[in-house]
């Protein structure tokens, strides 16, 4: 037989390590399968992309010892401002007056990638492959073989779980004849980093066009990171913008509540879906993280559900370990769909119905969307839910996310 593991987990990206490090210790010979080498990245670029991490996830990075590894500050999310343009209803939440704690911070992901490869380094039994990349899957009925591509050619090894966290186009779920169901938006982003003219101080903000949703994220120093949306159509046109004529578009569509922007990075379009996929498990196979779904980056969800999904399965594991059950049984991944399905469907709704409800130009609508966020912004105890719900506290919360 291969080289036998219990867990393979293939994908060393964010979601992947996450769950390799809740699996640190558990008594399963786990692997980290990862086609780049793995290297910490010490200088920070000016247009680096960040992420909005709500709190839960913060509270389970920091009972992972992630956290800690951390080595620049975090700019914390204390007030959040949703409108949208030519409207006359908005929202503002406010973590404080909400008796909240912040509802999350704003890091680059170069910083919370290298603390989790710092993190990764102190593990105490895990099997890091890399360079290595999954070329061949061979299932049986106690064990799944893998054929890998490494620096020195060919090697195998088998696993009893194989877990894809390998991105959006998933050669783990492409093997394994798992279908999507995909939403093509028809809209380019453009994620960089700017200057304002006033500090944030704490506020975030979610500005919806006609063209699509531009958002503001607070960082230190007077810098902000956005994210501009703009019709697929008009993607060229907007990448081919000087730093001037970039920021009058910004200006256009946000307008001044930062006060004078400037100093605009890097930038080139994304293309903006949603990838579902049809199911979450085959034999002996779970998927997470975009792997599983990829969702538009409207609420800043996608990494922090992927974060969920990793901390769902690492608690079945654990425990499964603990009763000395096998960590591919049938059972134990139907109990994984079952927890996940509430919030993967909640969460990918939610964000493609807010999607198509802000973009939608209908004149009725208008009216009764502004009256709708004008209503929501008066009601504190609805507030106060929609906040939790957007701090990663919903559906079967894992008790990691839950820690303080």
């Amino acid at each position: 037989m291969d080289d036998l593991h219990d867990i393979a987990i293939v994908g060393g990206g964010l979601v992947g390590s996450s769950l390799a490090i809740a699996l640190d210790d558990c008594g399963f010979r786990v692997a980290l399968i990862e086609a780049a080498i793995p290297r910490v990245a010490d200088q920070p670029s000016y247009d680096e992309r960040n992420l909005a991490l709500a709190r839960a996830s913060i509270n389970a990075l920091e009972s992972l010892g992630v956290w800690a590894h951390v080595t620049s500050q975090p700019a914390a999310i204390e007030r959040i401002h949703v409108s949208r343009r030519g409207e006359f209803g908005a929202v503002h939440l406010d973590a404080g007056k909400l008796g909240l704690p912040a509802f999350g911070a704003v890091l680059p992901a170069r910083e919370l990638g290298n603390a989790l490869l710092l993190r990764l380094d102190a593990s105490a039994s895990l099997d890091r492959i890399a360079p290595a990349q999954l070329i061949g899957i061979e299932r049986h009925p106690h064990r799944i073989d893998l054929a890998l591509r490494d620096g020195g050619g060919a090697r195998r090894l088998s696993t009893r779980l194989l877990v894809g966290a390998d991105g959006t186009e998933s050669f783990v779920r492409n093997s394994l004849a798992i279908g999507v169901q995909r939403i093509d938006y028809a809209q380019h982003a453009f994620v960089t980093t700017l200057t304002t003219g006033r500090p944030l101080n704490g506020m975030a903000y979610e500005r919806f066009t006609d063209s699509g949703p531009v958002a503001l994220l607070p960082l230190a120093q007077n810098r902000a990171g956005l994210v501009l949306t703009v019709d697929a159509d008009d993607s060229a046109r907007v990448a081919a913008l000087d730093d001037a004529a970039f920021l009058q578009l910004v200006h256009a569509r946000f307008g001044y509540r930062a006060g004078q922007l400037s100093r605009p990075g890097k930038r080139k379009p994304y293309p903006l879906g949603r990838v579902l996929a049809d199911r979450l498990t085959a034999e002996r196979c779970v998927l997470v993280g975009n792997a599983a779904q990829t969702v538009h980056p409207l609420g800043a969800q996608g990494f922090n559900l992927g974060l969920r999904d990793a901390l769902s399965l690492a608690e079945l594991l654990i425990a499964a370990k603990q009763q000395g059950d096998d960590p591919g049984d049938a059972a134990l991944l139907s109990r994984y769909v079952e927890r996940r399905t509430p919030d993967r469907q909640a969460t990918t709704s939610f964000s493609d119905d807010l999607v198509r409800l802000m973009g939608n130009d209908f004149l009725p609508l208008r009216v009764l969307r502004s009256l709708g966020l004008a209503a929501l912004d008066r009601i504190a105890p609805l507030k106060r839910r929609v906040a939790l719900r957007g701090m990663g506290f919903r559906g079967d919360v894992s008790a990691r996310a839950l820690s303080r």
